[in-house]
């Protein structure tokens, strides 16, 4: 059975929006792999909307001056998978906790991730450089993967999603036939959330990925630098910096973004496609 709206003029505008928002989507990653292909005299000159042949002296000139993009990639792999396991797992065991057991002072405590969730993340960033520097945490990729822990916008998400699709009596039962509370939460809750747990891994990963700003400031060894800081190095002075090799160096850092989402979404078009818990 098919779902058709009574107004095909509503359904025509809805359509044409959702073309809107595509282009607006595409159109900057197609620019970039053009500018990949062009030179930087090119890029000057202004946009293009064909492929150039200096794709190859732009890996040249990527790869050349001791840039090291394979380490990169591994620096940002590490950090990135390990702040996406850590972030996901224990915002799942928060929101499970939050929602599965009543305690005093849980409403407080639910309050309190929600007003941290609004905070912006410049507020603390002075003090937390600050408590690494004291704990002798800088150039380290700790303090890159633990504070990932306390991912409020992500225990918001996973808890509503509990919310939705979640059976209390599923608990209860595991409980009778004797099975621990880590125990139901790893084996039985897990599998059942994997759609909110997919959307909010691709987030994270994607967030942690394109990180520059906080490895930037933290990390000081150039054999710890991400793969966004070694992008970076590619900025000489104004006579010598090499766009072509920025634009292709940024448009393979996509590369991994693309494989994960490509294995992540599944998990959600899966998931949905088999629907909640039945009562």
């Amino acid at each position: 059975m098919t779902y058709r709206t009574g107004n095909p003029l509503k359904r025509q505008l809805i359509h044409l929006l959702m073309i809107i928002l595509a282009i607006m989507a595409i159109v900057p990653v197609y620019v970039l792999m053009i500018n990949a292909t062009r030179s930087t005299e090119e890029i000057n000159t202004g946009l293009a909307i064909l492929p150039s042949r200096n794709a190859a002296y732009n890996w040249n000139a990527l790869t050349s001056r001791g840039f090291k993009i394979w380490h990169g990639f591994l620096n940002s792999a590490i950090i990135s998978i390990a702040t996406t396991a850590v972030s996901v797992y224990f915002s799942a065991l928060t929101a499970y906790g939050l929602h599965v057991y009543r305690f005093k002072g849980r409403l407080a405590l639910w309050g309190l991730i929600l007003i941290i969730m609004m905070l912006p993340g410049s507020l603390t960033f002075i003090g937390f450089y600050q408590l690494m520097a004291s704990w002798r945490l800088t150039d380290n990729y700790l303090p890159l993967i633990i504070p990932s822990i306390a991912a409020a916008g992500t225990v918001l998400f996973i808890r509503q999603y509990m919310s939705a699709v979640l059976s209390k009596d599923l608990i209860d039962a595991a409980r009778i036939d004797g099975a621990g509370e880590y125990s139901i939460f790893n084996i039985i809750i897990l599998p059942v959330i994997v759609p909110a747990l997919a959307a909010q891994a691709i987030f994270t990963f994607v967030g942690s990925w394109n990180n520059f700003l906080t490895p930037f400031v933290l990390l000081s060894s150039n054999s710890r630098y991400t793969l966004p800081m070694f992008i970076f190095q590619l900025r000489g002075d104004i006579y010598r910096t090499e766009f072509g090799g920025i634009y292709l160096g940024i448009a393979v850092s996509l590369i991994p973004i693309l494989i994960f989402y490509a294995l992540m979404s599944r998990y959600i078009i899966s998931g949905l496609t088999l629907g909640g818990i039945k009562e």
